[in-house]
């Protein structure tokens, strides 16, 4: 019988010890290889134009940009490219803005080892596949009536939206993002208008109240040599 091939996969966590561990985890199996790391969000990109994995594994709380970001620009080079998120969060608001960005599995981290290996393969095959805590929240969060006002944003809302929270200034996100302030100010605006909120305060309280403390610190620093377009 002819052996599996092995899968060539880049894992993106903020935290060295995270990613050792996992990586310990997944080369485990005899058939993944983990050809890359990356600590942020333009590492992860980088690491992915140069090594052309065939999956992607990133968490979505990094230093500058999120995964959310990384998810697009990737798609953006690859259409075909395969991404998997792997979270803390259990937020159906979060799964689904992954989902939109172009993921198509999310696994929160407090799930068994054998269901991120289980996805890791769903993902492979081109099947969309969530862990089961998140499966429930979203089926939960779907119930007839209840309405999910965070579906409106663009992805790239979703994530000016989370360092919002973070909090992080308009100029801060400018520089994360590679965005000019004045079109950070713009999303601002969109953003609070499709949620229907007036102040930033109260901007704040909702977004807390569906979970969405994304963004890291902005302590964890910001990634030089880039310039606001």
């Amino acid at each position: 019988m002819k052996p599996a091939a092995t899968v060539r996969l880049l894992l993106a966590d903020d935290h060295a010890i995270v990613r050792a561990g996992y990586r310990h985890l997944l080369e485990r199996q005899v058939r993944i290889a983990v050809v890359a790391e990356a600590g942020t969000a333009e590492e992860a990109y980088a690491q992915f134009r140069l090594h052309r994995p065939d999956l992607v594994v990133t968490d979505l709380a990094m230093p500058g940009a999120s995964g959310l970001e990384v998810i697009q620009r990737i798609l953006r080079a690859e259409a075909g490219a395969r991404v998997l998120v792997f979270s803390m969060h259990v937020s159906p608001d979060i799964a689904l803005a992954a989902l939109r960005a172009g993921a198509l599995g999310y696994v929160t981290k407090s799930s068994p080892p054998d269901v991120l290996l289980r996805a890791i393969d769903e993902v492979l095959a081109g099947r969309q596949v969530l862990s089961p805590d998140i499966a429930q929240a979203l089926a939960l969060a779907r119930l007839p009536g209840q309405r999910r006002p965070l579906e409106e944003l663009t992805p790239r809302e979703f994530d000016v939206l989370c360092m919002l929270v973070s909090p992080a200034s308009v100029q801060d996100i400018a520089q994360r993002l590679h965005l000019s302030p004045k079109t950070v100010q713009n999303l601002h605006y969109q953003i609070k208008d499709k949620l229907g909120v007036e102040s930033d305060i109260e901007l704040t309280r909702l977004a807390l109240s569906w979970g969405l403390d994304l963004a890291p610190s902005l302590e964890a620093g910001t990634p030089e040599g880039k310039r606001p377009v």
